[in-house]
C-alpha cells in the first residue's frame, strides 16, 4: 500500500466525516462539511501528483481513484439535494453522467483488456467547476452565482461525457479491431 493509494482510501474514509458534519446541528455544519470537502478535494491533487512524479502508480489507484472521486460527488449532490440546496434536475443530470461514466468504465476493465478511460482536460475543468459550485454554497456565496455555476458545472459535465463517450467508443472499438485481426 502506497502513499497514494492510502490518500485515496482516505479521501473515501472522509465521506461519512462530512456527512456527519453536513447533517449535524452544529453551528456552521455546512462551513465544516466543505472544510472536509476541500481536504479531500486536496488529498485527490496529492495522490495524483506523487503517483505520476514518483511512478507510484497501481492498478488499485488507477481503480480506486475514480470510484472515490464519484463517492464524493455523489455524497455532496445527494447532501445538497436532501437539504434543497440545490434541485433535483442537477443530482439527475450529474448522477446519469457519472453512472454512465462508471458503467463504461467497468465495461472497459472487465471485459476489454483491463483499459482505465484516461482522465482528460474536460474532465478536470468538470471537476473543477463543480468544486467552485459546491464551494459556492459552502461559503455562502449570493445564490445568483451558485445557481449560474451549477447551471455551469452541468454545462461542463455534459461536454466531457461527449469527449468522454467518443474517447470510449474508440477504445472499444480498437480492442475489437485487435481481436478480429488476430
Amino acid at each position: 500500500m502506497n502513499i497514494p493509494n492510502m490518500l485515496t482510501i482516505l479521501r473515501i474514509l472522509l465521506i461519512p466525516v462530512y456527512l456527519y458534519f453536513f447533517y449535524s446541528n452544529i453551528e456552521n455544519n455546512i462551513l465544516f462539511a466543505g472544510l472536509i470537502f476541500i481536504l479531500a478535494g486536496i488529498s485527490d491533487v496529492l495522490d495524483g501528483y506523487i503517483a505520476r512524479k514518483y511512478n507510484m502508480s497501481t492498478t488499485l489507484g488507477i481503480v480506486l481513484d475514480p470510484i472515490a472521486d464519484k463517492l464524493m460527488t455523489f455524497t455532496i449532490l445527494i447532501s445538497f439535494t436532501t437539504k434543497g440546496i440545490i434541485p433535483i434536475w442537477i443530482l439527475i443530470a450529474l448522477g446519469i453522467k457519472e453512472i454512465m461514466m462508471i458503467l463504461g468504465g467497468t465495461i472497459l476493465y472487465l471485459f476489454k483488456g483491463k483499459q482505465v478511460l484516461p482522465s482528460n482536460r474536460y474532465g478536470k475543468i468538470a471537476t473543477l467547476s463543480f468544486y467552485a459550485a459546491t464551494l459556492s454554497i459552502v461559503f455562502r456565496l449570493p445564490s445568483i452565482i451558485s445557481r449560474t455555476l451549477f447551471f455551469l458545472t452541468v454545462t461542463l459535465n455534459i461536454i466531457a461525457f461527449i469527449n468522454y463517450f467518443i474517447i470510449y467508443t474508440k477504445m472499444r472499438n480498437n480492442m475489437n479491431d485487435d481481436i478480429v485481426d488476430k
